[in-house]
């Protein structure tokens, strides 16, 4: 089955609508599980979360993307803001936030030499040029990728 169809799937048998676009994978997709597009109503899907978390995680970003597909066609409220949105998403089960991806950690682990807090970065920091935001002493890198 290939992803429109298990798309106008879940929207038949969740929200008892029919989903009349297409839905495509994006591998592009970093931060969110998918987008809906009203300008020609089409859906993208990350393929990521689907292999990380599997199919159970994945309905409930399906159905997210439909909450906003279905109210945008009924001209009802389907930003995130919106009452309307909020209280489809609740009744169909979808989830509201994107689970955290797994796979990415931030590899670079700094502490704070007076006061002991930690920071995580994604890129290498100069640590003679920064200081801690708490006290302002010096840090220091406790872990990097090897």
């Amino acid at each position: 089955m290939n992803l429109t169809d298990y798309v106008r799937q879940v929207s038949r048998e969740d929200f008892g609508k029919e989903f009349h676009h297409e839905a495509v994978w994006n591998k592009r997709l970093r931060t969110t599980g998918g987008r809906f597009f009203p300008r020609d109503g089409h859906l993208d899907f990350n393929p990521t979360l689907f292999e990380e978390f599997g199919e159970e995680v994945f309905r409930g970003i399906v159905r997210h993307e439909l909450c906003h597909y279905h109210l945008f066609f009924e001209r009802k409220g389907y930003k995130h803001r919106d009452r309307d949105f909020q209280n489809l998403l609740k009744q169909v089960g979808g989830l509201r936030y994107t689970p955290k991806s797994l796979k990415a950690p931030s590899p670079y682990l700094y502490q704070c030499v007076h006061c002991g807090l930690t920071y995580q970065r994604k890129r290498k920091i100069k640590t003679d040029q920064y200081r801690c935001g708490r006290c302002h002493a010096r840090i220091q890198l406790l872990s990097s990728p090897s």
